[in-house]
C-alpha cells in the first residue's frame, strides 16, 4: 500500500490552554482545580448563562418573522452598529461624523484576522509584510500567531510586564515605542491585559497615546473584557475612546464571548474609525473581499442576541447588571486570595492580585512551581504562572491559598 500523501506532515503541539483543560479532565484527583480556561465559572464551578441572553434567545425562538437567509457580508447591521456604539460611546465624535465601520467576525480571533490580513494588503504601501508589529512582553499567544498567518514577517515585542515590580514596565513601554520606526503597528490590549490583568492608567495611557502619534504608530486595540474588567462598561472602554478623541485613525477588535458568555457562538466585531467616511468606506470594501474568500457569510444567532440585548433599554439595562455580576464575583475572588496568602504569611508581596484586573492574574509563580502545583497539588494552571479568578471558589480558596504557599515555600 502507497505511502499517505500526508506522511511528511509535522505533528503540531497543542494549544496549551486547551491540553491543560484536557489533563485536568483526565485527573482524577478528588481536590482537583482548573484555572486555566479563559471561561467565567459561578462558585459552584459550572458555566454560567446569563439570565439575560436566556431571556432574548427564547424571544428569538418565538418571533416567526426570522429565517436563516445569509446575512449581508459584512454581517447583521444592528450588529455592527451596537457594537461600535458601546466600544465608542454614545457621544463619539467618530460616530457622529460618520467616519466609523465595521465588520461582524468569528470572535475575537476573527476580528484580529481580518484587521491583520487588512493591513498586510494595504497599510505602509501595498502588501508590505515587512511593517514591524509590536505585541506586549508577554501577551496573549495567538496575537502573534494572527500576524504570522496573515503574513507578516517583523513581529517585534515591547516592554509591559515588570517582574520584579509585579506592575507595567511603563518606561521600557515607551522607549520601545520612541524606537519604533514610524508607521509600525502596536497591538494595544484595551483592559483587562491578558495574562498580567494588568492595565496602564488613564495618565499613562495618555503618556502612550502622544508618543504613538508623533511616531505616526498605528493602534490595533484588542477588547475581550469590556465590562467584565471593572464592572463598567464606560470605563473599561476609557483608553479606545481617549485615542479616538486625540483623533487617531485606529482598529478595534471586540469579543463579545466573555462579557455575554457567547464563548461558542462566536460573536466579534472589527471595528475601524479612520479621518473620513469615504476613507472608511473603501477600506470596508476590501474588508468585505478578505471575508468572502474566508467565512463568506457570518452566523446569525450570536450576533442576535447581541444585537436584541443593545438595542433595547430594558434588555440592556438587564445586561449590564449581568456582567457586574461576573466582574463582582471575580473582584471577591481576588479580595480572597490575596488576604488568605497574607494571612499565611507567603513570601514575597501579594497587593499585585488586587491591583490586577479582569479574568487573569499574573501570580508571580515561576515554572517549577507551576508544575509543582499541578503535579503534587492537581491545581492547573498555565506554565506562565497566569490564573483564572474565576476558577476560585468559596470551597477551593483555603486549598488553592495554601498550595501556592507550599508551592512558594519549597521550590525556588
Amino acid at each position: 500500500m502507497a505511502a499517505s500523501v500526508f506522511t511528511a506532515v509535522p505533528r503540531a503541539p497543542p494549544v496549551a490552554v486547551f491540553k491543560l483543560t484536557a489533563d485536568f479532565r483526565e485527573d482524577g484527583d478528588s481536590r482537583k482545580v482548573n484555572l486555566g480556561v479563559g471561561a467565567y465559572r459561578t462558585d459552584e464551578g459550572q458555566p454560567w448563562v446569563l439570565p439575560v441572553v436566556k431571556k432574548v434567545e427564547q424571544m428569538i425562538a418565538n418571533d416567526n418573522s426570522l429565517n436563516h437567509e445569509y446575512l449581508p457580508i459584512l454581517g447583521l447591521p444592528e450588529f455592527r452598529a451596537n457594537a461600535s456604539r458601546i466600544a465608542l460611546g454614545d457621544d463619539s465624535p467618530a460616530i457622529k461624523e460618520n467616519r466609523i465601520g465595521s465588520v461582524q467576525s468569528l470572535g475575537g480571533t476573527g476580528a484580529l484576522r481580518i484587521g491583520a490580513e487588512f493591513l498586510r494588503r494595504w497599510y505602509n504601501g501595498n502588501n508590505n509584510t515587512a511593517t514591524p508589529v509590536y505585541i506586549s512582553a508577554p501577551s496573549w499567544e495567538n496575537h502573534n500567531s494572527v500576524f504570522v498567518d496573515a503574513g507578516f514577517k517583523d513581529i517585534r515585542t515591547y516592554h509591559y510586564w515588570d517582574a520584579a515590580k509585579r506592575g507595567l514596565d511603563l518606561q521600557g513601554l515607551l522607549d520601545d515605542m520612541e524606537k519604533a520606526p514610524e508607521f509600525s503597528i502596536f497591538i494595544l490590549h484595551a483592559c483587562a491585559h491578558n495574562p498580567t490583568g494588568t492595565d496602564p492608567t488613564p495618565d499613562q495611557w495618555k503618556q502612550i497615546a502622544a508618543v504613538m502619534k508623533r511616531r505616526f504608530l498605528f493602534p490595533f486595540f484588542d477588547s475581550a473584557y469590556q465590562g467584565f474588567a471593572s464592572g463598567s462598561l464606560d470605563k473599561d472602554a476609557w483608553a479606545v475612546r481617549y485615542f479616538v478623541s486625540e483623533g487617531f485613525e485606529l482598529f478595534c477588535a471586540q469579543s463579545f464571548s466573555k462579557n455575554f458568555g457567547l464563548y461558542n457562538e462566536r460573536v466579534g466585531t472589527l471595528t475601524v474609525v479612520g479621518k473620513d467616511t469615504d476613507s472608511v468606506q473603501r477600506a470596508l470594501s476590501q474588508m468585505e473581499k478578505i471575508v468572502r474568500t474566508t467565512w463568506s457569510n457570518p452566523p446569525s444567532q450570536g450576533a442576535r442576541i447581541v444585537a436584541t440585548t443593545l438595542s433595547s433599554p430594558q434588555l440592556f439595562a438587564e445586561w449590564k447588571d449581568n456582567v457586574k455580576t461576573m466582574a463582582d464575583r471575580v473582584l471577591l475572588m481576588r479580595s480572597e486570595l490575596r488576604s488568605r496568602l497574607e494571612a499565611l504569611g507567603t513570601p514575597g508581596t501579594w497587593n499585585h492580585i488586587t491591583e490586577q484586573i479582569g479574568m487573569f492574574s499574573f501570580t508571580g509563580l515561576n515554572p517549577k512551581q507551576v508544575e509543582y502545583m499541578i503535579k503534587e497539588k492537581h491545581i492547573y494552571l498555565m506554565a506562565s504562572g497566569r490564573i483564572n479568578m474565576c476558577g476560585l471558589t468559596t470551597k477551593n480558596l483555603d486549598y488553592v491559598a495554601k498550595s501556592i504557599h507550599e508551592a512558594v515555600t519549597k521550590i525556588q
